[in-house]
């Protein structure tokens, strides 16, 4: 269930279009935020109102966003927005749960090795701080009615988009049957692991499996070892009848895909490293103009758009850098890319070109 912005009545309307010709939106919140940090006239901004563990090296962050936020779905993501060293800093981060009655939404944040974002968030003096906050996007969501029964695969921080469905489905009294089958190094990595086990002592239909990597299993709903096909035979049966999602780093997608692709009823992934993918044959530049500051760029094949024109100097707003948060798409009018992830070509003009996982083919026209 989505969080719905409350609708704007006649009289609000009618002040914002009289205030609107004395103020302008900045000076407006400028002053607003000195009553309260998340009034705007427009801007979408959430506080963060809690701040608890969630496994070793891992915060669940509690935010309240302000009435113009967009809302989103149980498995999508939203990207938040903080100021760190001066910097305007994007991530993308994935729900962990269904939005709140009172419009309240969870994310579970995983600290990453140099990770900016990451670090600052898992300080627990962020309580308190007050991000951007931009409308749910992202496919890996529930289909209004619920039939087939389901198989979820989540490797690592693979959990958190998986989890919000998972309780979405609980929600529902877990009307089809699900498997949660859930990797990581030890067991102290494991997050949401005591709700996931009461979930399933709840629900005879919910079974879940926590899959060690780098310990022994002890307990009897544990596993060892990588995803591969014996796992999913012994602790699937009815495989083949199963949708789906399997979310989680690059590796462990590129495997879920080799060993599921056309051997379920439904295969939908999301990865957030890149997938490994063969070595393209791109050598030489080609022409980049760029429409609206008129620059001309000799930019290389075979390396992303982002990374070539941050190397000329240029900074592109960008987030994720995996082609998920679209940060920093743009629109190119003329020329050809290929799609870094799967080799494919693509000459056709589009208005939501992702320059972190596209590079050049042929000379571009870029509106940047």
């Amino acid at each position: 269930m989505s969080a719905v912005p409350p609708l704007q009545t006649p009289r609000r309307s009618r002040l914002r279009r009289v205030a609107g010709a004395f103020v302008t939106p900045p000076v407006f919140d400028f002053w607003a935020q000195r009553l309260h940090p998340t009034w705007s006239w427009e801007r979408p901004l959430a506080r963060i109102v809690g701040h608890a563990p969630a496994a070793t090296g891992a915060v669940t962050l509690t935010l309240k966003p302000n009435r113009h936020w967009a809302g989103a779905l149980p498995g999508q993501h939203v990207n938040l927005t903080a100021v760190i060293d001066g910097i305007h800093v994007t991530r993308s981060y994935s729900l962990d749960a269904p939005v709140g009655a009172d419009g309240r939404l969870t994310v579970t944040v995983k600290g990453i090795d140099g990770g900016r974002m990451s670090r600052y968030l898992l300080d627990p003096a962020r309580r308190g701080d007050v991000l951007d906050i931009g409308p749910g996007f992202g496919d890996l969501v529930l289909p209004a009615t619920q039939t087939a029964p389901w198989l979820f695969l989540a490797g690592g921080s693979g959990i958190t988009p998986l989890m919000a469905l998972v309780r979405e489905l609980a929600g529902q009294g877990m009307p089809v049957p699900l498997t949660l089958l859930y990797w990581a190094r030890t067991r102290a990595e494991f997050c949401f692991a005591d709700e996931l086990r009461a979930l399933a002592a709840a629900h005879p239909r919910f079974d879940v499996r926590f899959v060690l990597t780098g310990e022994a299993p002890a307990a009897i709903d544990e596993a060892g070892g990588r995803i591969e096909a014996a796992h999913l035979a012994a602790l699937v049966p009815d495989l083949p009848t199963r949708h789906v999602y399997a979310c989680g780093p690059g590796g462990f997608v590129a495997a879920a895909e080799a060993l599921l692709n056309d051997r379920v009823a439904r295969l939908a992934t999301e990865a957030f490293t890149p997938v490994p993918r063969p070595a393209l044959d791109d050598a030489g530049t080609v022409s980049v103009r760029l429409a609206r500051s008129g620059r001309d760029l000799q930019l290389p094949r075979g390396v992303s758009l982002l990374a070539a024109l941050e190397a000329e100097g240029l900074k592109p707003k960008s987030g994720c850098r995996m082609g998920i948060c679209n940060t920093c798409a743009c629109t190119k009018p003329a020329g050809a890319t290929r799609d870094l992830r799967t080799g494919t070509a693509h000459d056709e003009p589009t208005r939501a070109l992702k320059l972190c996982i596209n590079s050049a083919v042929t000379d571009l026209v870029l509106d940047l």
